[in-house]
C-alpha cells in the first residue's frame, strides 16, 4: 500500500468533474479524463465555476481556487492512468461499457491501484470479474452534487479485501467525506 497522492478520474461529466474538484480542493493531484477534448474543457470548466462560486462567497480565496485548478489535468489519454496511485469512474451506467473500462484500467495502472467505481447499481464483483485484481476493486459512490453533499457509499465486492475498504474509507475522509459501508 502506497500513499494515495494522485487520482484518476475517467469522466468529465456532472460526477466526474465533481469528484475531481473535491480531490482537488482535499490537496490531492488529479487527473481527469474524457473521451474527448470539448468534454474535457467543459468539465474543466464545470469546476472553475463552482469554485470560483465559493470565492464569491467567501469561503475560499481566489489564490486558494487558482491552486485547486493547478492540481487538476485534463487528458484524453487513458494511459495517462499510469501514474495514478487511485482511479475512479463515473461513466455511462453500462456493464459492458464498465468491464471493458476496468480491464483497460487493469492493464494501464499499476500493480496495487484500487480501481473505484461510482455505479450505484451495478455488481461491483461483476465488474471486478474484468480485472487480475478483485481484492482491489470497489464501489465508491458519491451523491450528486459531489462538492456539496458529503456522503460517499463505500461498496465492497465479493473480492474486495478489508485492506481496500479501509483504505477507500480514508481517502474519502480526506476529502471531506462520510463514508458508509454497504454491501
Amino acid at each position: 500500500m502506497s500513499e494515495i497522492k494522485t487520482i484518476g478520474v475517467v469522466g468529465a461529466g456532472q460526477m466526474g468533474n465533481g469528484i475531481a474538484h473535491v480531490a482537488a480542493q482535499a490537496g490531492l493531484g488529479v487527473v481527469m479524463h474524457d473521451l474527448e477534448d470539448a468534454f474535457v474543457e467543459r468539465g474543466l470548466g464545470a469546476i472553475a465555476k463552482n469554485l470560483q462560486r465559493g470565492v464569491d462567497k467567501g469561503r475560499m480565496s481566489a489564490e486558494d481556487k487558482d491552486a485547486t485548478l493547478a492540481r487538476v489535468t485534463g487528458t484524453t489519454d487513458l494511459d495517462a492512468f499510469a501514474e495514478c496511485d487511485f482511479a475512479v469512474e463515473a461513466v455511462v451506467e453500462n456493464l459492458d461499457v464498465k468491464t471493458d473500462l476496468f480491464g483497460r484500467l487493469d492493464r494501464i495502472c499499476r500493480d496495487g491501484v484500487i480501481l473505484a467505481t461510482n455505479t450505484s447499481s451495478i455488481s461491483i464483483t461483476k465488474i471486478a470479474s474484468a480485472t487480475g485484481r478483485p481484492e482491489r476493486v470497489i464501489g465508491m459512490h458519491f451523491m450528486n452534487p459531489v462538492p456539496v453533499m458529503k456522503l460517499v457509499e463505500v461498496i465492497r465486492g465479493l473480492g474486495t479485501s478489508d485492506q481496500t475498504t479501509r483504505e477507500v474509507l480514508d481517502l474519502a475522509a480526506r476529502m471531506g467525506k462520510t463514508a458508509v459501508e454497504c454491501r
